[in-house]
């Protein structure tokens, strides 16, 4: 019973942040849009008040959060915040590299060659295509039968 208090009080605590001389940036993908704070830290990255590995579970999001850090070398340079909302994970991962892309370009101008020729500051348009009226699915039709 006393754990179950401790892991209640511990999800409650709130990460008090410093992001007053920091970059602001607002990122998107598919259904996911995410507020991105960017300043000269260590390298931490908290995306929704928690540590990006606790709050990204798969290793994928992961890696994809933290690509336009990597491929700038600056990834133990800045701290990032972001504050995300909508869609999925993978979603929600685009839309944080977008909102850092940008917010970097936004704090360093040499770093946007670099970032643009791996297409990170561009948004990515792709989203679900809508389902049509006499169809299964956006595409796929019901099964023809001739007899």
């Amino acid at each position: 019973m006393e754990t179950q208090v401790a892991i209640k009080s511990m999800k409650q605590k709130k990460i008090k942040l410093d992001f007053k001389d920091s970059k602001y940036a607002t990122g998107r993908r598919k259904r996911s849009i995410a507020k991105v704070w960017v300043k000269k830290g260590s390298g931490m990255i908290h995306v929704n008040g928690q540590v990006m590995n606790e709050y990204f579970k798969r290793p994928v999001h992961q890696i994809i959060v933290m690509r336009p850090l990597e491929l700038s070398n600056v990834a133990t340079a800045y701290d990032v915040r972001a504050s995300v909302k909508g869609g999925g994970h993978s979603g929600q991962a685009g839309a944080i590299i977008h909102g850092i892309s940008r917010a970097l370009v936004l704090h360093d101008e040499n770093l946007k060659s670099a970032l643009k020729k791996e297409k990170l500051t561009t948004r990515d348009s792709r989203v679900v295509e809508r389902k049509k009226y006499g169809r299964k699915k956006a595409r796929r039709s019901f099964q023809f039968s001739k007899r």
